[in-house]
């Protein structure tokens, strides 16, 4: 327990990387897409509190959402986002069109570097994602055009690298992964 609220149980700290190329569309990023498989045991109760309160404690509480994942391409180019799946399953593409698919469920957590495109494909009807970003400038949903395209290669390298892991704070492995 930290403060006045309870946080998940990280079953699961070691993460796994990938990184995708730039399709001419989609920027990515040199960073790794960073994937913690059934990282947290979130119990009963609220999950989705839980998930709000653990990227909270670490530093990534900024304009905290609960919903879903787009089911469009997309690419956020002016922040990192991490995604904490609360309840259910879904098979998401990460790294655009010609990137990878991943099936993500309770308790996974997805940490995306600026400019990686992902798309939902398909989920059951009870998905449901807590989503985050580390202080610094607004979330902006940007769809793959030339002209976003060009405009994401400028500000992606501006975008600083946070300051602790959301999992697991300033010791965590993104530290190392991203460094």
């Amino acid at each position: 327990m930290r403060g006045s609220f309870a946080l998940p149980i990280v079953k699961n700290a070691r993460p796994a990387t990938f990184t995708f190329e730039d399709d001419g569309l989609v920027p990515n990023n040199r960073l790794p897409l960073v994937i913690y498989k059934d990282a947290l045991d979130l119990g009963g109760g609220d999950p989705e509190k839980a998930i709000e309160d653990l990227f909270r404690g670490n530093g990534w509480g900024q304009d905290t959402w609960r919903n879903g994942i787009y089911d469009f391409l997309h690419y956020h180019a002016t922040v990192h986002e991490v995604l904490g799946i609360a309840r259910g399953v879904a098979r998401v593409r990460f790294g655009g069109d010609s990137g990878k698919e991943f099936e993500l469920s309770t308790g996974d957590i997805a940490i995306l570097p600026a400019g990686t495109g992902h798309q939902c494909l398909r989920a059951t009807h009870d998905f449901s994602v807590v989503g985050a970003y580390p202080p610094g400038a607004k979330m902006q949903v940007t769809r793959p055009t030339v002209e976003n395209h060009a405009a994401a290669l400028k500000s992606i390298p501006e975008v600083k690298v946070p300051a602790s892991d959301p999992v697991l704070g300033t010791d965590g492995p993104l530290m190392r992964l991203w460094s």
